[in-house]
This record gives structure tokens, C-alpha cells and sequence, in this order.
């Protein structure tokens, strides 16, 4: 008679066990989940994270840029000029060609009056683009998170406005 239980018994600690495993492995994926949700792909020399997944439906400007180029540091003041005023669902930010520290970027930025905002390039840093071959470059990243157009050489705030507005009216065209 002792052994028609056992079986029930194990039956019992079974389903136990197999729902501590399954809650176990729930919480896990949770947390996974929740880590990966609250990672940036990318962040500004601020301290402010930005996931191109939540970027979806804006324009992105993503301008290369260093202090040893000329050419970038004359087209400054109209990436300041368009910063100030940017289009509807339009971002943009600068980056630095050469990796450096916040404090360097910070202490550049501060000499060559940069107000747009930089992002601080790291092995984490996930852009939809490679590294340029030279600079300045500038690349538009339409609203699905891919490159729509790229400007090697220097722009002006009336460039840029004029090239967005173009593929604005063109992604309305082909929508």
C-alpha cells in the first residue's frame, strides 16, 4: 500500500520543482529583457542614452567631424545654426573622428564652440553607418533607421535644410 503513494509523492515534488525551474526562467528572461530594453546604442558626451529603435519615425543628421580638419571646424557654426532650429522629427548630433575621453570631447567642444550634441564613441557605440573615409561627412538616416543620403564635404545649414526637405517630400511620395 506504501508504494501506490510514492508516486503521487514524486508526481507532487515533480510539478514543483518544474514550476520553480519555469518561474525561475521566466524571471530571467524578464530581466534580460528589461536589461537589453534599458541599454543605449548610443550616448552623448551629456550622458544622454538614445536606442535607434525609439528614434524610429525621425530624421537623424549624424555629422563626422574632427579638430585636425579645417573643413569641419568651418562648417560648425551651420551645424550650430541648424541645431537651433531643426525641422520637424529631425535630430542631429556630431561626432568626433578619433575616439577620445568625455573631458577631451568636452574641452574641444568648449574651444571650437560646438553646440550640437556629440556622441562619445566607444566599442558600444552602434551607428547605422561605417566610419567615413574622410571628413567632413555627413549622413541623413531616414525614419526606419537607414542611411537615406550622404554629404562627404562640407554643408551649410541651407544644404541640409534643402536636402531633408527633399527626402522628407519623397518618402511622402512614396508612402
Amino acid at each position: 500500500m506504501a508504494n501506490k503513494f510514492k508516486p503521487i509523492q514524486t508526481t507532487a515534488h515533480g510539478i514543483k520543482a518544474f514550476a520553480f525551474v519555469m518561474v525561475t526562467l521566466m524571471a530571467l528572461g524578464a530581466g534580460i529583457f528589461t536589461y537589453q530594453s534599458q541599454q543605449s546604442d548610443f550616448e552623448t558626451v551629456n550622458g544622454q542614452g538614445y536606442q535607434w529603435s525609439k528614434l524610429q519615425g525621425q530624421w537623424t543628421v549624424i555629422n563626422y567631424f574632427a579638430p585636425w580638419c579645417a573643413p569641419c571646424l568651418r562648417e560648425m557654426p551651420e551645424l550650430n545654426a541648424f541645431s537651433q532650429n531643426l525641422p520637424e522629427d529631425t535630430l542631429l548630433f556630431a561626432i568626433n573622428y578619433d575616439r577620445q575621453t568625455s573631458t577631451q570631447i568636452i574641452e574641444m567642444a568648449n574651444k571650437y564652440t560646438i553646440e550640437v550634441p556629440i556622441i562619445f564613441a566607444s566599442e558600444n557605440t552602434l551607428l547605422p553607418m561605417e566610419k567615413p573615409p574622410y571628413l567632413p561627412a555627413t549622413f541623413i538616416v531616414g525614419p526606419e533607421g537607414k542611411v537615406v543620403d550622404t554629404i562627404m564635404g562640407e554643408v551649410s545649414e541651407q544644404e541640409l535644410r534643402e536636402r531633408i526637405q527633399q527626402l522628407k517630400t519623397e518618402a511622402n511620395k512614396a508612402a
